[in-house]
């Protein structure tokens, strides 16, 4: 072992916080490896929150010493990720190996004179990201670096003579059970590798709890306390048969949010039927003038807006511990998404200060990104009511169940040609059926009522629509 100075750092990069709501992420994939020299704001993983797949940037660049889970492994936000070993590296700082999930190498134990790596906004960092990640800053004024000489295999037995007897006599306590461990000697690592000792149990007698060769070795001639007698085991009860299917990822927050508004929301659904054909007319029209194309879409969320403005009930949510209605200033407006991954909600914010060119850019814009599962969690957080056009599923209606902590959700099923008394005599007209979905709490059913009403004869007439704008 040689006697170099160890000047390299190891920062610990810990998952952050991706978004509104989120507690843990699924690793999907490692775009590094141990080993692999990483530069400030690279992508590092691949993770699927309950809301998006996300590539996860590292704000360190150097060298990555650990990686802390495979892929398929689901970490809580604030747990170790990886680890970077940013500056020059002595060659007594070199570990003697170890797999890409082990403890990092000893390089990383002595990132600043304690053992432990730096944390991740540490101001010892060499450079970090100009970019902001949940939990770590980027402001942080330069501190000196703190040089640590490794402590020689000799000069053991009289750092051992400076631990209190407690501390001799307790050598294994309740340390981390993750992250790196105060270990500079390969020769330490080697002889508690050897002895299937696991050296994040171990209370290190050196400076800033370092683990020394003597506190592995008090550890093997200390006597494993003895285990209780197994309790008797319960035969388990039989597991239904049929495949399992995690309920993780987009599909676990799917259900643990319907779940969750089935619990909370008392909600009632009224329907009504109407003639579509005059608003189809009017949007083929649009078309026809050789301007950017206009989505259906697009007019029923005009529609929507306006509506959500004469009946502001349906645009809030219900604050339960403070008893109050809180109504909204803003429309920012839901659309459900069925993609490979599930079903998805992204959110058009500001909807009411759009156009219905910008609505049906933004509907384009937000639809491509869902495909292509590249949707951020700003992108599917925030809506205060949502437009659900399951027509497209071939279906007439529905009774969907709303997106909490929203008051209300507007269906439209397919738009088919009916048999329709029209100006008094029956013709084939263009029908569709809508249904609106409200919490009772925000209000009763002759608010539901009327602001359906309102979005019936807006779709029948789209003249209608011209008073409010």
């Amino acid at each position: 072992m040689g006697g170099g100075e160890l000047m390299a750092q190891v920062l610990e990069f810990k998952l952050p916080d991706l978004g509104e709501g989120l507690t843990e992420a699924e690793i999907v994939r490692w775009l590094v490896a141990v080993g692999d020299v990483v530069a400030i704001d690279q992508p590092v993983v691949e993770v699927e929150t309950a809301k998006a797949m996300v590539e996860v940037p590292c704000p360190y660049g150097g060298v990555v010493t650990a990686r802390f889970g495979e892929e398929g492994t689901e970490l809580p936000v604030g747990a170790p990720l990886l680890t970077v070993a940013v500056g020059a590296v002595d060659s007594a700082g070199i570990t003697d190996g170890g797999s890409g999930t082990d403890a990092p190498s000893s390089a990383a134990q002595a990132a600043d004179g304690t053992g432990r790596p730096a944390a991740p906004g540490s101001s010892e960092a060499a450079e970090s990201s100009g970019n902001v990640l949940v939990g770590y800053g980027t402001g942080a004024p330069a501190a000196r670096r703190r040089r640590l000489r490794p402590v020689p295999a000799t000069t053991a037995p009289a750092a051992v003579a400076t631990v209190p007897a407690a501390a001799a006599a307790a050598p294994v306590a309740a340390a981390s059970q993750d992250g790196p461990v105060a270990v500079i000697s390969p020769l330490v690592r080697r002889l508690a590798r050897e002895n299937d000792l696991d050296l994040r149990r171990l209370t290190g007698s050196g400076p800033d709890g370092l683990i020394l060769r003597a506190d592995v070795e008090r550890a093997l001639r200390t006597p494993a306390p003895a285990e209780p007698a197994p309790a008797r085991p319960v035969a388990p009860a039989a597991p239904a048969k049929g495949e399992r299917v995690p309920l993780r990822g987009v599909r676990g927050a799917v259900a643990d949010k319907l779940s969750r508004s089935r619990r909370e929301i008392p909600d009632a659904t009224c329907w009504v039927d109407a003639d579509a054909t005059e608003l189809m007319a009017a949007r083929a029209a649009m078309n026809a003038a050789g301007a950017p194309k206009i989505s259906l879409l697009a007019l029923l969320a005009r529609i929507c807006t306006s509506a959500l403005r004469i009946h502001p009930e349906l645009n809030s949510t219900v604050d339960m511990e403070a008893r109050e209605i809180v109504r909204l200033p803003e429309v920012h407006l839901g659309f459900a998404a069925q993609t490979e991954r599930g079903l998805v909600v992204p959110v058009v914010k500001d909807a009411h200060t759009r156009s219905a060119e910008s609505l049906t850019e933004e509907f384009a814009r937000l639809t491509e990104a869902a495909r292509q599962g590249a949707l951020t969690p700003a992108d599917l957080t925030g809506g205060t009511f949502t437009l659900n056009n399951y027509g497209v599923f071939g279906v007439d209606g529905s009774t969907p169940i709303i997106n909490h902590p929203e008051a209300a959700m507007l269906g439209v099923g397919r738009i088919v040609p009916k048999p329709w008394v029209h100006q008094g005599e029956l013709a084939v007209r263009q029908v569709v059926q809508l249904s609106l979905t409200f919490d009772h709490r925000v209000c009763d059913g002759g608010t539901a009522g009327g602001f359906l009403r309102y979005v019936a004869d807006c779709v029948e007439q789209p003249a209608v629509l011209l008073r409010t704008l």
